[in-house]
């Protein structure tokens, strides 16, 4: 299997994820990442290349961060370490100082045994398949071994939290003056600085999941866990929640009610406020094939297009790129503002989302009801021949013939998982009931189809 998946190197931390794997993985980034004009450009200047570093708060992130560094530094390069943060903010980091690449050592949404590590080029932007691809290869190969004065030194990046801050106040559009917010900081990276900076943009704040003790993050809170939230929104009578995950590059929200708002109701309210301003570029948001048909129909009313991708954020930030766009994102919460943000920015995206509440003075199930959400059924199949989706003709026949039942009422949707044999069979229809029965009878005919 390649060492990379979707989102950088994922797993058990001191099982796959060794301290060795990370202290080689760095010397291989460094190897990489270290060639080219602006690399050559420094050394000519007499400087040494620059790295961010950055982690999540779960305990196996304090050994792979400093193995990170390790190789990092004995590979000549100078290492910046921002402590806990979210990825974003490491994200930004890297582009604010004009750093050369930057290190994320984080899982994500996964429990705490797990960890990984995500690696950003120079701007902050999430490196290509090629590249990494580059960096496996290298981890076979020779390693930088600078003696003296040319090995890397690792400083404490002092203002990180304040630089990262800063930033995400002066992108607001309305202050959040008047409303009672209730975060949801997953025991992750955002336990800090969201209660801070929500604080800071005005808004009455009331935290859950923000003592991290390096085994407790996502552990029944944040994003994956949004009863919680809604719990504590209706028993503080508060005006709406937001949820991130451990490393707080996702936000989904809850109204007042304790009704959840996912990525695609999120998605729908900030890409009428930016067309209403005049920052939706080419009236235009970019979202993956999982996302509901109610997305489709409620941008459609409001004259905005929509660009479908292959389901994972770097695809929706690979089509924002292309076509300059500057919105995007993922039902899970992963909302992308180009503007502002080289990937998905759960703070910026919460703090995006409670301005809106503030500026049209409207409730978040107010806003919530630009799209109606339709009836979404997914089935995951496994054991299967997950290439034989696009090949087998009863599979495809039956596809059609549930499609042709829907029509312009529903949708079907059969995708391969990317790691292992399962395939994913999802239908959204105008009742539960209609999309269960559709996808619990594509489900068995796949099983039946495409057994191994």
């Amino acid at each position: 299997m390649p060492l990379f998946g979707t989102d950088g190197v994922r797993g058990l931390a001191n099982g796959p994820l060794t301290a060795e794997l990370a202290l080689s993985l760095a010397q291989a980034t460094a190897v990489v990442l270290g060639q080219g004009r602006s690399a050559d450009a420094r050394r000519a200047e007499g400087k040494r290349l620059t790295a961010v570093v950055a982690r999540d708060p779960r305990i196996s992130g304090e050994f792979i961060s400093a193995a990170v560094e390790a190789g990092l530094a004995s590979s000549g390069v100078d290492v910046l370490d921002a402590g806990v943060l979210p990825t974003p903010a490491a994200a930004y980091l890297i582009a604010d100082i004009d750093a050369d690449f930057g290190v994320m050592v984080s899982a994500s949404h996964n429990p705490a045994p797990d960890n990984g590590i995500k690696i950003f080029a120079r701007g902050g932007v999430k490196l290509p398949d090629v590249v990494e691809q580059r960096i496996e290869a290298a981890m076979g190969g020779d390693k930088l071994q600078p003696t003296g004065a040319a090995v890397g030194r690792i400083r404490r990046f002092a203002d990180a939290e304040d630089r990262y801050v800063v930033h995400l106040l002066a992108s607001l559009p309305h202050s959040l003056d008047g409303l009672h917010v209730v975060l949801d900081c997953a025991h992750g990276a955002a336990s800090g600085v969201s209660p801070e900076t929500f604080r800071d943009a005005g808004a009455r704040v009331t935290v859950i999941g923000a003592d991290p003790d390096g085994l407790n993050i996502n552990d029944g809170v944040g994003s994956t866990y949004l009863n919680v939230l809604s719990e504590a929104v209706v028993a503080a009578g508060a005006d709406v929640g937001i949820a991130h995950d451990g490393d707080a590059d996702r936000c989904l929200a809850v109204d007042a009610a304790g009704n959840v708002v996912d990525g695609d109701q999120i998605m729908a309210i900030l890409a009428v406020a930016m067309k209403e301003r005049g920052a939706l570029v080419e009236d235009t948001l970019v979202t993956t094939v999982m996302s509901n048909l109610g997305l489709h129909r409620a941008m459609q009313a409001h004259g905005i297009r929509v660009e479908t991708t292959a389901v994972g954020d770097r695809y929706v930030l690979e089509r924002m790129n292309e076509g300059g766009y500057s919105l995007g994102g993922e039902q899970s919460g992963h909302v992308i503002m180009s503007e502002f943000a080289t990937t998905g920015d759960g703070l910026l995206t919460g703090l995006h989302l409670v301005a809106e509440m503030a500026r049209t003075g409207k409730t978040m199930a107010e806003l919530a009801s630009v799209m109606t959400v339709f009836p979404q059924v997914l089935i995951n199949v496994r054991d299967v021949d997950r290439d034989g989706v696009k090949t087998d003709e009863v599979v495809q026949d039956a596809v059609a013939q549930a499609t042709a039942r829907l029509g312009l009422t529903g949708r079907v949707l059969l995708r391969a998982s990317g790691t292992e044999p399962l395939v994913r069979v999802m239908v959204e229809a105008e009742s539960a009931e209609v999309a269960a029965e559709i996808a619990e009878g594509l489900a068995a005919i796949v099983a039946d189809r495409l057994a191994l």
